[in-house]
């Protein structure tokens, strides 16, 4: 199709019309329904813009995490205190929001440290909120000197904002002589001399985490906020799913729906579901779903709107575990 011809299109009808006379195939009508969608959504506002009311909403939305909710919700409530008592020239308590947050992948760890940095922008806590996220290959170097090297550059990267460390136990595991102690030290240390500029949260599994602050007795009191993720329920999976859908512009038919809540109640029972479940999992068999109804409709020759909307129970089929 020519340039020309693609820049007329200004509306969801053209598309289908041009689809339904077999102007283009069902791959080139998502592109372009994508681009239009795209093209409708308002310029130059970053999303560090976000006014404090649209992140909590933004936090209110995710589905479960009810004491994850709770929790922010009182240290939001914490920190505009204590800005109304320095106002009134009380003693103001400073906190530590230096935190841990356990959970098997896909159970929401990453989404909520990036809205916290978000969220403490707007309440003066940090003064760009932006989240730096990590692991241990950009933190321990190869030869001595070169992991706090490496991990200074991180935190500099991460000052003003968060540095969320994913799998942090794994900086412990070396034993003495690794060099991941050299990158804890560096990080302690930042934690001191940065402390009213730079939140760091460390992530990982429950056990392993658990394990971790035990290898170094001086963690656990430098993160004083622990919140535990836990995984989702196959409910929660379901309202999970049909929000990433519909935010897809697609819909379950209720068959399909059917088949979707059985596949996930079968995965719950498989020995990998806390490597690869969660919303991780649903993420996945969602985005094969709408591959596979692609290479359903592709060679059909009349193609409804519905036909493009609607994933049926043959377009779903489980994600291995161990993949």
């Amino acid at each position: 199709m020519a340039d020309k011809e693609k820049d007329r299109i200004n509306n969801p009808h053209q598309i289908y019309e041009m689809l339904i006379n077999g102007a283009i195939t069902p791959g080139q009508a998502i592109i372009m329904f994508n681009e239009l969608d795209n093209s409708k959504k308002p310029m130059g506002k970053a999303v560090d813009e976000e006014s404090l009311d649209e992140v909590m909403r933004e936090l209110d939305q995710l589905i479960g995490l009810s004491k994850v909710k709770y929790l922010v919700k009182e240290i939001q409530a914490f920190a505009q205190i204590q800005k109304k008592r320095q106002e009134a020239k009380l003693l103001a308590e400073p906190q530590v929001l230096h935190m841990i947050f356990k959970g098997n992948p896909g159970t929401g760890k990453t989404t909520v440290a990036r809205l916290l940095g978000k969220m403490f922008k707007h309440m003066g806590i940090l003064q760009k909120g932006h989240t730096v996220e990590v692991e241990r290959a950009d933190l321990v170097g190869e030869y001595i000197g070169h992991t706090a090297q490496k991990t200074r550059e991180q935190i500099k990267k991460a000052y003003g904002g968060i540095l969320f460390i994913d799998e942090a136990y794994s900086l412990a595991r070396g034993g003495e002589k690794d060099f991941g102690k050299e990158a804890i030290d560096t990080l302690v240390k930042a934690m001191e001399d940065y402390k009213d500029n730079l939140i760091v949260i460390l992530a990982g599994y429950k056990d392993e985490m658990e394990w971790f602050l035990q290898t170094n007795p001086g963690l656990r009191s430098r993160f004083p906020i622990q919140i535990e993720f836990n995984d989702y329920s196959v409910d929660e999976l379901m309202e999970i799913a049909k929000m990433m859908v519909e935010k897809r512009q697609y819909k379950f038919s209720p068959e399909a729906l059917i088949t979707f809540e059985r596949l996930l109640q079968n995965s719950k029972s498989d020995r990998n579901y806390d490597k690869l479940g969660n919303a991780r999992l649903v993420r996945n068999m969602i985005e094969k779903a709408l591959r596979r109804q692609a290479l359903r409709l592709v060679n059909q020759k009349r193609i409804s709107r519905e036909d493009l909307l609607q994933i049926k129970p043959e377009d779903i089929s489980e994600v291995p575990m161990n993949q």
